[in-house]
């Protein structure tokens, strides 16, 4: 769908520059994605593999995200990422099975098609987005199923930020194996 040269806004890895290639196609449909443009693939420009390897610049960080990646076979792309010496890096559902070679997986499940079980195991994080104060029983669900090694973050839907806010708050406190994560790049007004 598109590739841009950014922050990682989210997450573990928040703050760090990263060279962000944004794949089209995504069936899991929440009602609340800030990308629901990604979900049609057929609406993207077909890029090949190459062309898009070519122009990653300004870091050695490389974000794929969606849309749903794992929709599509990822090897061929990430090898040839990972043959330039950059370290890759996938945001995804985990609702698809599990292809290319991957430095860091942030698992972000959705209730409406849950992850792959091979996903959760190898999950280097595990980011659920809160809409409402369900979400946070499904956080903890969801959090027994990764390894203990996994990093765990609450990210509060963007709309929904000051209405959630407190209720992130309290459960973080008393939950303190879990991690804020907060979208900076839209606080700060940049993609």
């Amino acid at each position: 769908m598109e590739t841009f040269f950014s922050i990682q806004g989210e997450g573990f890895h928040s703050g760090k520059s990263a060279y962000f290639i944004r794949i089209g196609g995504c069936d899991v449909g929440c009602h609340w994605c800030d990308v629901k443009e990604s979900w049609d693939h057929g609406k993207h420009q077909i890029v090949g593999v190459d062309d898009i390897v070519s122009k990653i610049s300004g870091t050695n960080l490389v974000i794929i995200t969606g849309g749903e990646p794992l929709m599509w076979d990822m090897t061929v792309l990430t090898k040839k990422i990972k043959k330039n010496k950059m370290v890759v890096h996938l945001e995804t559902s985990g609702a698809y099975n599990l292809s290319g070679k991957w430095d860091w997986i942030c698992l972000s499940p959705k209730k409406q098609k849950l992850p792959k079980k091979e996903i959760y195991e190898i999950a280097n994080e595990l980011k659920i987005i809160i809409y409402n104060k369900h979400d946070l029983e499904f956080a903890l669900e969801e959090s027994k199923k990764v390894s203990d090694k996994c990093k765990l973050f609450l990210q509060p839907e963007w709309d929904r930020f000051e209405k959630n806010k407190s209720l992130i708050f309290d459960f973080i406190k008393k939950n303190p194996n879990w991690n804020l994560s907060l979208q900076l790049h839209k606080f700060m007004g940049i993609d």
